[in-house]
């Protein structure tokens, strides 16, 4: 590994002027999990590191029924599934956290640092999608906010500028009667990376019958995750049944576009946007029924 210099600064003032200092020969550390092994692995290269768990606002976990869910950017993953509340209000993204490596890592690693990384393949990102969550980023030219859906450009890009950071993630209050899901198809245990991701979020009206709105995001079948909003679309005012989301699964596969790769061929990844977006409707619809019975 090359040397680099290294700073962990406890407040967002010193950190983005470090980061601006360096401009793109500097590094965040949140949970080091990604970028420790592709420093290593002279994957990316760096003069300077900047470790930001000691920076309150990137550590916070604050979650109100009323006012949703801010995840600091380093809050671990563990601190997400292990929290009481949130497998009820933000069930895909439980999912989620409870399958990035295994559990040494995921007292390490965090949301945001899954979502900087901006894998295709990430498996947070499309739960992070159809919960509808923000960005609150930091840098030299003050605060902005961009929604989750914007924040990836292409595989290991994203849209964060010179000094800036992702501080914390926002997620709006849960919606009554609804509830989601995220599943991944690996090919073994071995290989941790989804060959397809699915993430389903669906809202059901009084009568617990009829779909009032969705939301499905896809990942490992494009550049970025993306968001199947024909599939969505298909659900609203339909009858919360097995035919439904059987239309909606063969809507999704429209969204992909994947390539053929070690872990799996494009027709492979297609055929499994429809299974994985299916299951991912079944297990939402069944959380539902579960917390109205």
């Amino acid at each position: 590994m090359k040397d680099f210099d290294y700073s962990a600064p406890d407040d967002l003032q010193t950190a983005t002027a470090l980061l601006a200092e360096h401009g793109e020969r500097a590094r965040v550390l949140a949970g080091g999990t990604d970028i420790i092994v592709q420093l290593r692995e002279g994957l990316k290269s760096a003069d300077f590191v900047v470790d930001v768990k000691n920076i309150p606002e990137l550590m916070t976990l604050e979650f109100t029924p009323q006012d949703g869910l801010t995840l600091g950017g380093s809050t671990s993953c563990q601190e997400v599934y292990k929290h009481g509340e949130l497998g009820t209000a933000y069930p895909a993204l439980v999912d989620s956290t409870k399958i990035v490596g295994g559990w040494q890592i995921q007292t390490r690693a965090s949301v945001g640092g899954n979502l900087c990384n901006a894998s295709p393949a990430a498996d947070t990102i499309p739960s992070l999608i159809v919960h509808q969550a923000t960005c609150q980023i930091q840098g030299p030219a003050g605060a902005r906010e961009v929604s989750v859906s914007d924040f990836c450009t292409g595989p290991g890009q994203n849209i964060l500028q010179d000094g800036e950071l992702l501080v914390s993630l926002k997620l709006p209050a849960p919606a009554t009667n609804s509830s989601s899901a995220y599943e991944r198809f690996i090919p073994r245990n071995e290989m941790d990376i989804a060959v397809v991701g699915a993430a389903s979020w669906i809202q059901l009206d009084a009568s617990g019958q009829t779909i009032e709105d969705a939301r499905i995001a896809l990942a490992a079948v494009a550049a970025t995750p993306v968001i199947a909003t024909e599939a969505a679309e298909s659900l609203r005012g339909k009858p919360a049944t097995a035919e439904s989301f059987a239309e909606a699964g063969e809507l999704a596969k429209n969204a992909a576009s994947p390539i053929s790769d070690m872990r799996g061929t494009t027709e492979y990844r297609v055929h499994l946007c429809s299974v994985l977006t299916q299951r991912t409707l079944a297990r939402a619809l069944a959380r539902i029924q579960e917390s109205n019975s």
